[in-house]
């Protein structure tokens, strides 16, 4: 599938939106279900799909598999190996330095930010997602008058050690969003209206106002925000879900110099790109979309970046529940990188050294700033015991993995074998 830039094979991601992954072994109806954002029908099968061909030509070889390998042979593979084998394996042939991940979404047990972390290799922190707070509070027993309150301090407390908050306000109420802070007293009333709501058996915040309430509390911690755009599943409505609807809110955000993250942006991806030139605390990234468009992941990455300044565009994986998904998505970007970038230096449009530097922005070091990562990973790493007498050990700085991936030297442009 073609060669790699060195730079781009050997760099370490960081990968900025992410979830935990499945502690229970995947059956086919499992990795099927969680490949993509769809559903199967009669007859038909998800790995008939960019994603799935992605999956079946990457995935078997880190297993110890042929490429193509069926999918009956693969799942029992994997259950042989075991869940956790399996998760490490996948974690560490993604070739990760650092993960951002939103706790926000559990259907089923998942891996915490800790335990990703020691499959991986790398350093976890935590997204603290809004509405997952808000929801918790009202399970807690806090009425509508407490509400407000109850929720800035429980944000307060859940985000003392996190690096960012998430919005998935394009899944309840869509992005069109009035920009201005709502006051007490709507927020009460709407508290009020919401409980009544689930009462009658509706347990999610879908309200407008208690949507921009949660956004603007998380401006107030100073931290980073996060939003869905775009892409997802049947549960969201994607015109409604397009970043411009934004615009409002970015500019009486802008003032504060809070970054705003927009996720995966797919099919909104050229917009997102447009927003981050103009406003200068927004940055973009393609996740989820990368390893679901497979093969056509270069394009994608191409069509991001024709407007996004190369500053503000960070690399996400979005994967949940497999830990194949983490490798596809670290694959599949790396491919798409390394050939934007080859396609620059052979029209001489960058130098070597440029192709080397823009490789660490859009891998890690962009992710690093937005989210001021850069003190706390050396706080993590000053924490950890040493190597004996200064030597390498396992864990401590990875040698390449599969496919060039997980190195941590920084090599020049020059190209290497890149895929396994």
């Amino acid at each position: 599938m073609g060669e790699l830039l060195g730079c781009v094979a050997e760099q370490p991601l960081v990968d900025h939106h992410c979830h935990g992954v499945l502690y229970r072994d995947a059956d086919e109806a499992t990795l099927e279900s969680m490949l993509n954002e769809g559903v199967g029908w009669p007859g038909g099968s998800l790995f008939d799909s960019q994603a799935g061909f992605a999956f079946r030509r990457l995935c078997p070889p880190v297993l110890g598999l042929p490429p193509h390998a069926e999918p009956a042979d693969y799942v029992t593979r994997r259950a042989e190996l075991g869940a956790a084998e399996v998760s490490k394996r996948f974690l560490v042939a993604a070739g990760l330095s650092a993960l951002c991940v939103d706790t926000g979404f559990t259907p089923e047990p998942v891996t915490s930010p800790a335990e990703l972390a020691g499959l991986a290799g790398a350093v976890a922190h935590e997204i603290v997602r809004l509405e997952r707070v808000a929801e918790d509070v009202v399970a807690a027993g806090v009425g509508a008058d407490g509400f407000a309150d109850a929720v800035r301090s429980a944000l307060a407390t859940r985000t003392a050690s996190a690096v960012g908050v998430k919005s998935i306000a394009a899944y309840r109420t869509g992005l069109d969003l009035n920009p201005e802070r709502p006051p007490e007293a709507a927020v009460t009333a709407a508290a009020g209206s919401w409980l009544r709501a689930k009462a009658r058996g509706s347990p999610r915040i879908a309200d407008e106002t208690l949507q921009r309430f949660l956004i603007w509390c998380g401006v107030d911690l100073g931290l980073p925000v996060q939003f869905h755009v775009g892409y997802g599943d049947s549960d969201v409505d994607l015109h409604r879900c397009n970043p411009l609807l934004l615009t409002p809110l970015l500019r009486a955000i802008q003032p504060t110099g809070v970054p705003v993250m927009l996720l995966h942006n797919y099919p909104y991806h050229r917009e997102a790109g447009y927003l981050a030139q103009v406003f200068p605390h927004v940055y973009v990234d393609a996740g989820l979309a990368t390893h679901n468009l497979g093969r056509r992941a270069p394009a994608l990455l191409a069509e991001a970046l024709e407007l996004a300044p190369f500053g503000k565009f960070l690399y996400s994986s979005d994967a949940f529940g497999l830990p194949e998904l983490y490798y596809l998505g670290a694959v599949l970007f790396r491919r798409a990188l390394s050939g934007f970038l080859a396609a620059g230096l052979e029209d001489d449009l960058y130098s070597e050294r440029t192709v080397v530097r823009l490789t660490r922005m859009l891998c890690a070091d962009n992710a690093k700033r937005a989210y001021r990562l850069a003190s706390q990973m050396l706080r993590a790493r000053c924490s950890a015991s040493p190597p004996p007498g200064g030597a390498r050990r396992a864990g401590w700085r990875r040698a390449s993995g599969p496919g060039g991936h997980g190195g941590t030297t920084i090599p020049g442009a020059g190209r290497t074998g890149g895929w396994p």
